[in-house]
């Protein structure tokens, strides 16, 4: 055998980088549509909103130089800033909680086998896909002061009348009480998926322990929903951190600034002020924000599982 016929290359050989490089094109080529639109539309933003937010950039063209941090150092000084941000956290604490503990009950009801369960899986999760409009219209109307449907119910009982929307002190709460109607469906179908999975062995063991409902929910039930509860928790809180829509809609902020969420600052900073700049500095310091929060919560939830 000749030493040309034992150097030259195997056709696997050449076959197999050629292969390779097609299917890797075929991969790129599946996912290049993704690539362009996570590209265009989510990181270009993002980096071109902290740029703007180092400049003072303004609908009217005035000042598009770079300024540094001082959008940054203003906002950190801005009491209205501050507010909101308070606002926002206020709203976060006061509609998460009834959220999910609401949602729990109704799966819990609903998981003990009532009759017509398809019309209450319904009844609960159709206000859900309502838009904020639609939601924000209702409630105004219930919430009128002199023709609202809820201040005619507390005055057939004798209860005084109650300026929902006017009075700083129940604005923020008629609002949690419309998001609560509105968005607790989603949370209510999370637990009733988790409560259907956890098996049935295990209730029937602990019946024959002597166990009732009550320990059952508190010993079983609990325990095997606490992976569900903690994505709930974690889901609910940033979209209350976002909230917009139905104060926007209901209140516009007011009374006096009393419902005004950071979302909203920032948007009227941007367009009602014409300070893109310093709105896209707002915009950093409350994503930073969340950043932090959901880190927070990352590290307790790992913790306590390990």
């Amino acid at each position: 055998m000749s030493t040309s016929t034992l150097s030259r290359p195997r056709p696997e050989t050449l076959r197999k980088p050629t292969s390779r490089t097609r299917s890797n094109l075929s991969g790129w080529g599946f996912a290049a549509p993704f690539l362009v639109f996570f590209l265009v539309f989510l990181v270009w933003p993002i980096l071109y909103g902290f740029y703007m937010s180092l400049t003072g950039k303004s609908l009217t063209g005035a000042n598009d130089s770079l300024i540094g941090f001082a959008n940054y150092a203003e906002a950190l000084a801005d009491a209205d800033m501050w507010r909101s941000l308070g606002n926002t956290l206020y709203f976060t604490v006061i509609s998460t909680v009834p959220l999910v503990l609401v949602a729990l009950i109704m799966a819990a009801l609903l998981n003990i086998g009532l009759p017509a369960q398809w019309l209450w899986r319904l009844s609960y999760f159709a206000p859900y896909l309502l838009a904020s409009t639609v939601v924000s219209l209702f409630f105004t109307w219930m919430y009128n002061p002199q023709l609202g449907l809820i201040n005619e119910f507390l005055t057939g009982i004798g209860l005084p009348r109650v300026a929902w929307l006017n009075d700083p002190n129940v604005a923020m709460w008629a609002i949690v009480i419309a998001t609560l109607w509105w968005t607790v469906g989603f949370n209510f179908l999370l637990y009733l998926a988790a409560m259907q999975n956890i098996p049935a062995q295990h209730y029937e063991a602990a019946s024959l322990d002597g166990a009732g409902a009550w320990r059952q929910f508190f010993s079983i039930t609990l325990p095997q929903l606490t992976p569900t509860t903690v994505m709930i928790v974690l889901l609910q809180i940033l979209a209350s951190l976002k909230i917009f829509d139905q104060v926007y809609q209901m209140t516009a902020g007011g009374p006096g600034g009393s419902t005004r969420p950071v979302v909203q600052y920032i948007f009227e900073t941007g367009f009602t002020g014409y300070r893109l700049g310093y709105s896209a500095a707002i915009s950093y310091i409350f994503f930073g924000l969340i950043v932090v929060i959901s880190v927070m919560q990352f590290v307790i939830t790992r913790r306590r599982s390990a």
